[in-house]
């Protein structure tokens, strides 16, 4: 069958080795392919998966996507480990080599620029929920409110309630971002998690990424670990280090070529922009 050239990411050339039992797209180990002074790193996969038929039929069927999404991770986190990857968004695949090197030289400006300005980097996630209410048991006779006036007053009383714990929590988080922010050459807050499609128990508060020179993330981190026992009923949750995702730019985006199908998504934390796609 004929082979297509996926990509996970465009970095710098890198001396130190990835993992020695390294496997990306399909199961066999990520190469790389150099051009102009950048490494581009990539598999080479089926037609029969990544074309543009087969990734719509893929789109469907959310194993498949999962699986793919874990091994494309898999590679951008090993590639975080010895370099600063600038991640590509999931399902980029090239025709061959030659369509690869002229995406590079059409963006390889924009691609100089971000790496610089990314180099040392990592990216940590942080989130804030207000947590949902705890599970009351059910008396066993439902006291019945004396008169319509009584009914009314609890349940403006419990709206109230509902809505001072709200305004704590929201009230928490802009006081841990205010911190956070501080210690963070760049953030970007993002929208809410929705919490009828999120598995994470409780209501997002804050959704936020922060761009941290890797020499500082123990401190970060132990900023944050601070914080976690301050706001009974509040949690907070912090994911990474991750390739700096939300930081590679849009112009990154533009990568142009000759590509094969439609990006599938994002496989990266769901926090942020991905660099790289296949339009």
């Amino acid at each position: 069958m004929t082979g297509l050239r996926y990509v996970y990411a465009v970095c710098r050339p890198f001396e130190l080795p990835l993992q020695s039992q390294l496997t990306g797209i399909g199961g066999a180990p990520p190469a790389v392919v150099h051009h102009h002074g950048l490494v581009a790193v990539v598999s080479t996969v089926s037609e029969a998966d990544f074309s543009e038929e087969a990734l719509k039929a893929h789109l469907e069927d959310l194993d498949w996507l999962a699986a793919t999404a874990r091994a494309h991770q898999g590679v951008i986190d090993a590639l975080t480990t010895v370099t600063t990857p600038l991640p590509m968004r999931l399902a980029t695949v090239f025709r061959d080599d030659s369509g690869l090197r002229t995406m590079i030289e059409a963006r390889e400006d924009d691609f100089r620029r971000i790496l610089d300005r990314l180099a040392g980097r990592v990216e940590w996630g942080v989130k804030v929920y207000l947590e949902p209410e705890p599970a009351e048991p059910e008396p066993a006779a439902p006291e019945k409110p004396a008169s319509g006036r009584d009914y009314l007053r609890r349940r403006r009383a419990s709206s109230h309630a509902h809505e001072e714990k709200w305004q704590r929590a929201e009230a928490f988080a802009h006081s841990l971002h205010e911190r956070l922010r501080g210690h963070a050459e760049d953030f970007r807050l993002h929208a809410p998690q929705n919490a009828a499609l999120s598995t994470a128990p409780g209501r997002n508060v804050l959704n936020a990424a922060y761009l941290v020179p890797r020499a500082h993330s123990e401190e970060f981190v132990e900023m944050v670990d601070r914080t976690k026992d301050e706001a009974p009923g509040i949690r907070v949750e912090l994911t990474g280090p991750w390739a700096a995702y939300s930081f590679s730019g849009e112009a990154a985006g533009e990568t142009g070529g000759e590509t094969v199908g439609e990006p599938a998504g994002k496989a990266a934390e769901p926090t942020g922009e991905t660099a790289g796609d296949a339009s």
